[in-house]
């Protein structure tokens, strides 16, 4: 019984570690974070129920997304991840290399203390007997000149050799040291256990399987970086954009296939519920906050940021915020704002910043660039309520180029320019529908799904297999209340939403994400390095132009405008730009502004000089009543020091009064264009070489005596 009991163990054995042996990942797909790993396995099944463990995978596996394919007629009868903590990670080359380093340094310290260990005895040894006279026997002088010229050289050498060997001990130490700090840098998971699936299936014949295996992991991710490259003004900028893939799940990913995805698995998938508010009166010492929408910053965490620089600003007019806090979420590190509003922190363990102050909303935001600007809201403390009534009125803006040509083509459907100059914003609309509601906009369904005013703008025109306007009752019939202002319908050509770059990459843009399909097999080992692969590039056309707001800043920056960025189908990430052929710093890119337009600063030009000063003989105050009235004016000077002529944005600022005891008058705009509901001032200048010019405007401000205004 006992051999009987032996042989079915040993026969399960080896069923489980067949199965193990035969299974490999074939296929990873990489998210923003988190990754899905497809994995083969080939067992042979003989009639009955029999339970294989696939072991040394991953211990960050989310147990829900375990899925199995392939199994023919056989069928499933439980599925079990668990931990095992017997079960080590395999390590690195690298890291087994360096922790043998380790243990050769070790024996190295310990040999140079043997060494000095001996080197002790002798000196011991020579001193406990340098007494050599006794009551019968006399020295003579030459035998002890003798004695004290080895005892001397000999005594001298051996100290020598020992200061010899403690210095070894102290290089092999700091060496030690050395690679202790490039295992921290690895950041080594001391844990040392390992995920397995247990599959128990049940055939009523024998049969070989090929199984696929398909489940999500942790501790991994890509974020892109790009390379903006611009050789001169006036010509297109070249666009490099790279893929940095990091994992850190416990296993190596040998010669994959690799997919990367824009999707994210961990966001909040479920839409959101909007039930009534009931204002009611509270008390003046509670501690209400009023509620804030979740905002869409679509950033990432990037591990290789280390230090973060920025500045922390208020959101309504830019004006710079000292002694801000600025925390790394989950820890004790943080620093604050100096009298700029700029901070500089050195990043450890935590993934998260988070910016507070007195008197404004505290914003959190993954670290995803060594340049995070913070723009911070005021939160408005509720003495009292007021209610505001008011409308917005809501433009569609598809892409020019897409959208001019389907006017006129499809019938109901009308493009308006808004200003009739070219490249300037469109209104989608469709003659018959009501606007009551003050909203035209149709719905857009592609391939049968709604898709918003971005994915609708982004369509090429040669992907377009048909396109159906449905109008009234036939919209409502089918699509119900979403469809009262029609429906845009439009089938897309079968594969039109992939293409093949120059770099050989399948570029599959979907309704939601976007996939990159890689050409070739990769390797990514489990630890803290990142594979950087070039995924896309483009040579993207672009509007140069020079732009200064001395009121913030006196640094005049070049800029280029880019139209129709939504074609790239970027994603928010830090870029290295270069200009000229030199490296002229970082900035972001941003895709998810609203504007037309993506705009880049390339950096600062110091041959154009902004000098922005307030005219003391305009500089006073004066006293009517019972009111104070103060007189500003302001001059803006711009020197043009380039060898070449130039355009430049210029931007200034009248304050708007948010109290009615606060009057504003004699509002002086000189040449510049003036919006007086934000207050501000543009002039776009022509300078040519060596040229200067100036520019002025002025305002009075009125409020009552004994008050403060913040001017």
């Amino acid at each position: 019984m006992k051999t009987l009991t032996q042989l079915l163990l040993i026969f399960l054995i080896t069923t489980v570690l067949k199965a193990q042996e035969n299974s490999k990942i074939t296929n990873v797909t990489v998210y923003l974070d988190g990754a899905e790993i497809n994995r083969t396995a080939s067992i042979t099944l003989k009639p009955g129920t029999k339970e294989f463990i696939l072991n040394n995978l991953s211990p960050y596996i989310e147990e829900s997304s375990i899925q199995v394919s392939g199994l023919q007629n056989t069928s499933i009868l439980s599925i079990n991840y668990g931990i095992n903590y017997l079960s080590k990670q395999k390590q690195t080359d690298s890291i087994v290399k360096l922790n043998e380093d380790l243990k050769s340094l070790d024996d190295k310290i310990q040999y140079e203390h043997d060494l000095i260990a001996g080197y002790n005895e002798e000196i011991s040894l020579i001193q406990n007997n340098k007494d050599l006279s006794n009551q019968t026997k006399v020295v003579s002088l030459e035998q002890l000149k003798n004695f004290a010229e080895y005892y001397r050289k000999r005594i001298t050498e051996l100290k020598k050799d020992i200061y010899k060997a403690n210095k070894k001990i102290e290089n092999y130490k700091q060496q030690q040291n050395d690679i202790r700090l490039q295992l921290a840098e690895f950041n080594i998971d001391e844990k040392v256990q390992t995920g397995e699936i247990k599959l128990k299936l049940n055939s009523k014949e024998s049969v070989s399987l090929d199984l696929k295996i398909t489940y999500n992991v942790k501790n991994a991710g890509w974020f892109p970086i790009y390379d903006l490259k611009a050789d001169k003004i006036n010509s297109p900028i070249n666009l490099e954009y790279k893929a940095h893939i990091f994992q850190n799940t416990g296993c190596d990913w040998e010669d994959v296939n690799l997919v990367l995805s824009t999707s994210d698995p961990n966001t909040n998938n479920q839409k959101p519920i909007v039930n009534p508010k009931y204002l009611n009166f509270i008390s003046p010492y509670s501690n209400y906050q009023s509620q804030r929408a979740t905002r869409t910053y679509n950033y990432k965490y990037n591990p290789l940021v280390k230090t973060v620089t920025g500045v922390v600003t208020t959101s309504d007019d830019g004006l710079p915020l000292p002694g801000a806090n600025v925390i790394e979420k989950g820890t004790t590190n943080g620093t604050q704002t100096d009298f700029d509003g700029r901070y500089s922190l050195k990043t450890t363990t935590g993934n998260t910043l988070v910016y507070s102050y007195v008197g404004m909303k505290t914003e959190e935001l993954p670290i995803h660039s060594s340049i995070m600007n913070v723009a911070m809201d005021y939160d408005a403390q509720l003495d009292e309520v007021v209610i505001t009534g008011y409308t917005s009125k809501k433009e569609n803006r598809p892409n020019a180029g897409f959208v001019q040509t389907l006017s006129g083509q499809f019938t109901g459907l009308n493009i308006n320019n808004t200003s009739g100059q070219p490249g300037a914003n469109s209104l989608v609309q469709l003659r018959g529908v009501s606007s009551i509601r003050g909203n035209t906009e149709p719905l857009f369904i592609i391939n049968g799904s709604p898709v918003d005013e971005g994915t609708f703008k982004s369509i090429n025109e040669n992907d377009i297999a048909s396109i159906n306007v449905l109008k009234d009752t036939q919209a409502t019939s089918i699509y119900g209340n979403r469809g009262a202002n029609g429906v845009v319908v439009i089938t897309l050509k079968p594969n039109a939403s992939k293409r093949v770059n120059e770099l050989g990459i399948t570029i599959d843009t979907g309704i939601t994400n976007t996939r990159f399909e890689i050409d070739r097999n990769y390797t990514i080992p489990s630890n803290e390095d990142v594979t950087v692969i070039e995924i896309d590039k483009f040579s993207v056309p672009a509007k140069y132009d020079y732009f200064a707001a001395p009121i913030l800043n006196e640094n005049v920056f070049l800029t280029a405008k880019i139209g129709n960025w939504e074609q790239y189908s970027l994603l928010p990430a830090e870029a290295n730009v270069y200009f000229e052929g030199s490296y002229s710093g970082k900035t972001n890119i941003n895709p998810g502004a609203t504007t037309d337009s993506l705009t880049i600063s390339l950096g600062v030009d110091p041959n154009i000089v902004v000098k922005r000063t307030q005219r003391n003989d305009f500089k006073k105050t004066t006293f009517i009543g019972n009111n104070k009235i103060v007189f500003k004016a302001f001059d803006i000077e711009v020197r043009n020091n380039k060898k070449s002529d130039i355009v430049l944005t210029l931007i200034d600022r009248i304050p708007i009064t948010q109290n009615r005891d606060i009057k504003l008058d004699d509002i002086e705009i000189g040449t510049s264009v003036y919006d007086k509901d934000k207050g501000i001032l543009k002039w776009n200048l022509s300078l040519k070489s060596g040229e200067t010019d100036k520019v002025e405007h002025s305002y009075s401000v009125k409020f009552p005596k004994g008050k403060r205004v913040n001017f």
